[in-house]
This record gives structure tokens, sequence and C-alpha cells, in this order.
């Protein structure tokens, strides 16, 4: 007899014994997760399966039910995830893991995992007695899941990128979930908490490159993961989107600890460097260029390892916004060449990328080279992106953040243009841009739009410059007023009072006193 049907033939008599001797369910599932544990790596949640004697099939019809009760659209959870979940290899998201305590009729920490409900309501059946894990009087805040495997790199203890670190990513993510729209306000210590966190499951993910098996079709169901996160990246809250993330990173990591066949070793690799990419992006839009080149050279570590030029290519590129937006233009020059040298003829984003980057650093330094050969440099550069962009599959013009769409093209080839003072042919491309953004795309759009202020600020038009970059700022919900937004914001109220030579304009002084607030709030 197999290890697997070993494990279900014990399950079996111990549900028998129980029900006979009029225990519950929950009470039956505590029994065979001591039984079967040590023995065959039972997690709590596969317990409460096989206390219930059903099979994965039927837990995933009730979830669906369950849906569809609820009026949402049937998610596409299958046999697949639901084993990931049970093996341990993947944790269930906040709304995934509501239902399967629905199912189950139990709380989070009855089936291994810390929290409360994201619901905020109980599940307990009546009658389910002591054995139901959230009753204890002291639960565990480390889920007694018990892993089939072992790590070979050290320990996932609390503060070295493990289990500890993740629950601050997933308490952080319970706390922005539970705020209707995107007004969720995190305070500073949390702050500390979760970009502590961010940086010990970095590190981890250093080490696990350093140091694998997964099935295909879990890779599947990642990538799919990891492209979703790519169109969540302009709409988003980005605190909320690290926290996702971060979590399916580690993941990730989890089955990279072990050394997996050489494809599917790629395909991780590859995933690793994507989504440590993405971290990279969003904790520049957070403010933390520290960790954001942390996380690019992770992302590195990882593309090296896929020997994917196009994919290397495309972290440099990402990377050289870091020192772009926090003014030094000279290594952005250098890694946007290390980027398109890199690139070669391979049709691509980062083709595209790294001659934008290089034209917004030359019209950063305009000031030193020149104004009219930075032009020239410049626009030679813009030629050789828009040459580079018609030259991209479809797939790369439509994503925002793996990819480098034809709005993205605009933007940038605009910022380029304000830099060097060319307002009248900058104004109309940021239009163009703006024009292709929806409703629910926030960080490009803001931008763009502080972009066309100081177009009118170079043109002399100080309180119309004033006036739209204050508009702008209301129109942002307060989870969005980040970092680099506030960068921005600064930088035009520095440049409007040079203009105006100790003039007082009224506009000028709001737009300042509600971004001065702002950084009270944070404080405070």
């Amino acid at each position: 007899m197999t290890g697997r049907h070993r494990e279900t033939e014990l399950a079996r008599r111990s549900r028998a014994r129980g029900l006979a001797a009029g225990r519950s369910l929950p009470q039956i599932a505590d029994e065979i997760f001591e039984l079967c544990g040590p023995q065959f790596g039972t997690t709590r949640i596969k317990a409460h399966r096989l206390a219930h004697g059903i099979a994965l099939a039927d837990v995933i019809e009730q979830v669906r039910a369950l849906f569809e009760r609820d009026g949402k659209p049937v998610p596409g959870i299958g046999e697949t995830l639901l084993s990931a979940y049970e093996s341990g290899l993947k944790r269930p998201g906040p709304e995934y893991l509501h239902y399967l305590c629905t199912v189950y009729r139990v709380e989070p920490a009855a089936l291994g995992y810390e929290g409360p409900c994201i619901c905020g309501n109980g599940h307990r059946a009546p009658g389910a007695g002591r054995s139901d894990a959230a009753q204890e009087p002291t639960p565990e805040l480390v889920p007694r899941q018990r892993e089939p495997r072992t790590w070979p790199t050290g320990s996932d203890a609390p503060g070295d990128g493990g289990e500890e670190d993740e629950n601050v990513l997933r308490r952080t993510l319970l706390q922005l979930l539970a705020v209707t729209g995107a007004g969720a306000v995190i305070e500073p210590e949390t702050h500390s908490r979760v970009f502590g966190a961010v940086e010990n499951i970095r590190r981890r993910l250093d080490e696990t490159l350093v140091s694998g098996t997964v099935s295909a079709a879990m890779l599947d169901q990642w990538e799919e993961a990891t492209k979703g996160f790519g169109r969540q990246y302009m709409k988003t809250p980005p605190l909320q989107l690290l926290c996702d993330v971060l979590l399916e990173l580690s993941s990730v990591r989890r089955a990279m600890a072990h050394r997996q066949p050489v494809d599917l070793q790629r395909r991780l690799c590859q995933m690793t460097a994507q989504l440590s990419g993405l971290s990279g992006m969003i904790m520049l839009n957070l403010g933390d260029h520290r960790l954001a080149r942390s996380f690019f050279r992770t992302a590195r570590t990882a593309a090296d390892e896929t020997e994917d030029r196009a994919l290397r290519a495309w972290v440099i590129a990402r990377e050289s916004l870091v020192p772009l937006y926090y003014g030094d233009p000279k290594e952005a020059l250098n890694l946007a060449r290390q980027s398109r040298a890199l690139a070669g003829q391979t049709p691509c984003p980062a083709q595209a990328m790294a001659p934008i980057v290089e034209a917004r650093a030359i019209a950063m330094q305009s000031g030193s080279t020149g104004r009219k050969e930075a032009v020239d440099q410049a626009k030679r550069a813009l030629s050789r992106a828009r040459a580079a962009f018609t030259q991209m599959s479809s797939d790369d013009q439509q994503d925002l953040a793996f990819g480098y769409t034809e709005r993205q093209l605009y933007f940038h080839e605009g910022d380029a243009l304000v830099r060097l003072g060319e307002t009248i042919e900058a104004d109309y491309i940021l239009q163009k841009a703006l024009s292709q953004y929806g409703p629910s795309d926030w960080l490009d759009p803001t931008l763009i739009r502080f972009d066309r202020a100081r177009c009118k600020l170079i043109e002399g038009e100080i309180e119309e410059a004033a006036r739209m970059a204050l508009e702008t700022w209301k129109e942002l919900e307060d989870a969005y007023r980040t970092d680099i937004v506030v960068r921005r914001a600064n930088d035009l109220i520095r440049q409007a009072e040079k203009a105006a030579s100790g003039s007082r304009i009224p506009v000028l002084e709001e737009l300042k006193d509600a971004v001065k607030a702002r950084a009270t709030r944070a404080e405070a």
C-alpha cells in the first residue's frame, strides 16, 4: 500500500471511530492531524477534508456553490490549486480562505492559518467543542502546518524571511482589504514592520538562488498569477499589491529551495526575476530606493539563471528608473545603455525602454552638456525607441509591467521633451498619452498631469501650473499619494516659487499646504 493510500485508510478509520463515539468533525480532524501528520506530513487543512470524508472535487464544488450564492463570478479554483494548499506549497488568499472556512465550518486557525477571517465573522459549527483550534485559550500564532519537505538553506525563523514575515504581510493585506476603496492609511510603525518583512523575504530569495519538485500545472498557475500582478500594477494601491506579490514570491521560493528539472527551474527563475522586478518597481513608487535597488539585484540574479537576454535587459531597464527618479542621471544613462547592449537586436520591451531612459537622462543633464547638443542626442534616442517599439510583439505592447505600451512610450517621450523645454510638442504628446489611460489607472496619469503643469510653468503661467497640480493632487486618494508623487509635487512647487520671485500666489500656497499636510500625517 502506497503512503498516500495508507494515509487515506488511517483517516477513514479515524473518521469512522470518531463518528461512532459521537465526536464532532473538527475533533476528528484534530485526531487525523495528530495521527497522520508525523507519518505523512498531513496538514490541518487536509485533515479537515479527510474528516469530512470527501474528495478534492467535492470541496471545489462547495466553494463554487458558495460563490454563486453570494452573487460572485465562479472562481477558477481547481484540484491542483487545492492540492497545493493541502501540501503546504501555497497559502489560500483571503477570499478563498474565507470560503474554505465556510465549507469546513471552522476558523482559519483550525485549518493551520493565523489570524481572523477576512469577513470578521465566526465560522465555527454549533457544538464543535474544544477541538476547534481557533477556540483554544492560546491559539498558535505560527500555524502548525507540517511541511513534508525540509529546507536546505536554513530555517524559516522569524526575522529571516520565513513564516512570521509572511504573517506581517498577511495582516497588512487584511487591514487594507478591510477598508472600502483605496483610502486605507497605514501607521508609520506598520510601514516599518512591512518593509522589514519585505527585506527579510528578499534576502531569503538571494540565499535560495545561490543554494527543487513542483508540478507543471502549479507553475502554470504561478505564471498566470504573475501576469495578473502586472495587470494590477496601475490599478491597485502599491502597498496592497506589494503584500500580494511578496506572498506569491514566497511560494515560488519554497519550490526553488529544492533542485528541479532544468526546464522547471528556468521557469521558476523567470517568475522570480519578474516578481522581484515588480517588487522593485513598487518600492520605487513607495519611496524606498534602497529596497528597490535590492530587489532589482535579486531580479538580476534570477534572470541570469534563465540565460534570457530579453528578461535580463528588462530588469536593468527597470532598475535604471531608480537613479533617474532619485537624481543621478549619469548612472541612469549607464544602466540604460547596458540594457540596450544586452537586448541587442532582439525585439523586446527593453529595446524600446532603454533608449527612452537614455533620452530622459540626457534631458536631465542638458544644463551641463548644452541645450542644442542635448536636444539632438535625446531626439535620436527617442527615434530609436519608436523604431524598436514597432518591432515588439503585440503581447509586449499591451503589458504595462513586463512589456512596454504605446501610452507609456508617449508618456516617457513627453517627459523627456518637457525636461528639454520643448513644451508645445511635449504637451501634445502628453495629451495623447493621457487619452489612452483608463479611470482606474493612477500612477502614470498622475505623473503626466504634473508634466503638463510643468509645461505651463516653463511658459511662464505659474498660477495655471499650480492650479493643474493642485487639481491632480486633490483627485488622488491618500493611499495613492506615494513618495514618487510627493517628490513630483514638491519639485513643481520649488520651481514655481523660484519663478514667482517672492510674489504670493494663493493657489500655489494652497498646493504647498496640501502636500505639507500629507507629510505631517505620514510622520505623526
